[in-house]
């Protein structure tokens, strides 16, 4: 089962800053092209542990820097819509 406090950890080892850098790239161009993606799109460039990739979307939603905007409906996660957070 997924944990994010269990998965932040492995963001903070060079090959996770690697990876997190990669993805927050990835989901800022996404965002640009589209002004919102799902998760399954923000993970379809990379090839690491799904729950990695979980937290870094988790990272940057606690940074500040993306936001959910399907926050109250049970659909799978691949499904989640994301948009870049207005500061």
């Amino acid at each position: 089962m997924y944990d994010y406090k269990k998965e932040k950890k492995k963001l903070f080892t060079d090959e996770g800053q690697k990876l997190f850098l990669r993805m927050r790239d990835h989901i800022n161009k996404l965002l640009i092209i589209s002004g919102a993606a799902r998760v399954q799109e923000m993970m379809k460039n990379e090839c690491a542990e799904s729950w990695t990739m979980l937290a870094c979307i988790d990272r940057l939603v606690e940074l500040g820097e993306i936001r959910e905007i399907n926050q109250n409906t049970k659909i799978p996660t691949q499904y989640e819509i994301y948009v870049k957070n207005e500061k």
